[in-house]
């Protein structure tokens, strides 16, 4: 069955760990059943003004949100144990770890795959793999950058895939069109002092 979640972030700043906003589409056999977003406080409420002019989020907005540990909570239980997608999974993905690590907060376990390298699979013909150009040509109409809009134009590239290809589900989907299905990875890109190992 096509089960998997969709995640989108924004973020204040080129800062990995600056999630200004989060959104998740959940999708089950195939069919959206729940979607979840919230605006996000990031650290010292710093926002580039090249980030807000994409996404029009403000300080002003966020000053009284939950940061990104208050907010974990009702996070999780969309990724634990599923397979998560984003478009452009690299900076999601990112932004997911920086955060967790600066808040010192356990890693959740799930599979991770990205949407665009299986729209460059499914339609390798098209001028770009864009979230923008992929949903045009997917006659999927959305606003982009606004998280919510984003996760929903995302879930519905692998669902448009798997009617291509024929795929049951986002593994058979992967395997079809060659793409990677892998488990997240929040290790620190630097180990800490204390976990480096003796000789």
């Amino acid at each position: 069955m096509m089960d998997f979640t969709a995640i989108d972030f924004e973020t204040a700043t080129e800062r990995s760990n600056s999630a200004c906003s989060v959104a998740i589409v959940e999708v089950r056999d195939g069919k959206i059943a729940q979607s979840y977003s919230t605006l996000i406080r990031p650290p010292r409420l710093e926002f580039s003004p090249f980030n807000i002019q994409i996404h029009g989020i403000t300080p002003e907005m966020v000053e009284h949100e939950r940061g990104f540990a208050g907010i974990w909570p009702e996070l999780r239980p969309f990724l634990e144990n599923r397979i998560v997608l984003a478009h452009n999974a690299p900076f999601d993905m990112g932004v997911l770890k920086s955060s967790l690590l600066a808040n010192h907060i356990e890693p959740p376990s799930f599979l991770q795959c990205c949407t665009v390298r299986i729209s460059r699979k499914a339609w390798p013909d098209l001028p770009n793999h864009k979230l923008n150009t992929v949903s045009d040509f997917l006659h999927v109409d959305f606003r982009h950058h606004d998280a919510l809009e984003d996760a929903r134009a995302c879930a519905a590239i692998p669902l448009a895939a798997a009617k291509l290809v024929g795929a049951d589900s986002v593994e058979e989907l992967a395997k079809a069109l060659r793409v990677s299905i892998r488990p997240f990875d929040c290790t620190p890109k630097y180990p800490r002092k204390f976990d480096t190992p003796r000789i």
